[in-house]
């Protein structure tokens, strides 16, 4: 049983498992792997050989100390540090279910836990200053800008807006109070509306941006936002795109995905929107998830105070 026990040992049988048993990816096993060679290293510097000489104090040392880095080693991130002790847990438990240890020391062992991030939203005179940015002289152009302002207008995600057809958008020419129909995660659907500034846009490139575009690929695809060689635009081309305008805008601020959503929830909320309609318009299945923007204009407020009022400091 002793010999059964050493860690080496143990984490060599439990990989053997994941691959053979399991049916795990080959980069799900070097993860674990590299996990665990972590953990094995912290128990030999302790002097840990057996996994049953493991207590809930070592474990939580261990995720401690990943956290916290020194040496030659960084610390690590709240999501890595939940990935390693994750693989840990799993450990133990095989040690427990192979019959080489009697329980689990790291089942009451919780990762540390990961500090809000807020949305990074732009400024009004920033997304300004994205929209401005592609050329309405070139078809390429007038499709970038009926992208950013739909982005912008709707609160749509990227994934979202590429996924479109042209007929998805052809009740919005024909009726002023139409809304934009969008399939969101889990495929829930929810009714969005377009201001003039997107439909303006969106004309545009329906009637001279795309039909430039097709005829000179030659290609029939009932995709809204089509590349240059006349296909579906994809979800990293778009994001591509934003990047490049954001740049040429002069944006320094860091640019993603969902840069354009995040503002156009937080400009929503800075105008005196209710949170429960921002909640309908960018579909989040949970009011929490969307009051996470109200810390956001919190956190301007607070800045403009601090910078503005001549008593703040």
């Amino acid at each position: 049983m002793a010999g059964e026990a050493v860690v080496q040992r143990v984490v060599g049988s439990f990989l053997d498992h994941l691959t053979v048993e399991r049916g795990a990816s080959g980069n799900t096993v070097a993860a674990y792997r590299r996990d665990l060679t972590r953990y094995q290293e912290f128990l030999d510097a302790r002097g840990i050989e057996a996994v049953t000489a493991v207590t809930e104090a070592d474990v939580a040392a261990f995720a401690s100390a990943l956290h916290a880095g020194g040496g030659e080693r960084a610390a690590l991130a709240p999501t890595s540090v939940a990935r390693a002790l994750s693989a840990v847990k799993s450990l133990h438990r095989f040690a427990v279910d192979d019959g080489v240890a009697i329980d689990n020391p790291a089942t009451g062992v919780s990762p540390p836990q990961a500090g809000r991030r807020l949305p990074k939203a732009l400024s009004l005179e920033q997304v300004q200053a994205l929209l401005n940015s592609p050329d309405p002289a070139t078809p390429t152009g007038l499709r970038d800008a009926a992208l950013l302002e739909l982005l912008y207008g709707t609160g749509a995600r990227i994934t979202e807006l590429v996924s479109l057809d042209v007929d998805d958008v052809t009740p919005l020419g024909h009726d002023p109070d139409a809304g934009l129909r969008l399939f969101g995660k889990g495929r829930k659907e929810r009714i969005v509306p377009v201001g003039s500034y997107a439909r303006a846009a969106l004309d545009a490139w329906l009637v001279r941006g795309r039909p430039a575009v097709r005829e000179q690929a030659r290609s029939s695809t009932p995709a809204l936002f089509v590349n240059t060689r006349g296909m579906r635009l994809s979800r990293q081309s778009a994001w591509g795109l934003l990047r490049d305008h954001a740049s040429k805008a002069g944006i320094t601020a860091e640019i993603g995905p969902h840069t354009l959503r995040h503002s156009f929830a937080t400009h929503l909320l800075d105008g005196g929107a209710d949170v429960r309609v921002v909640q309908e318009l960018l579909g989040h299945a949970s009011v929490a998830t969307t009051q996470i923007y109200t810390l956001v204009t919190v956190e301007h407020l607070r800045e403009v105070f601090l910078s503005s009022h001549p008593r703040a400091r």
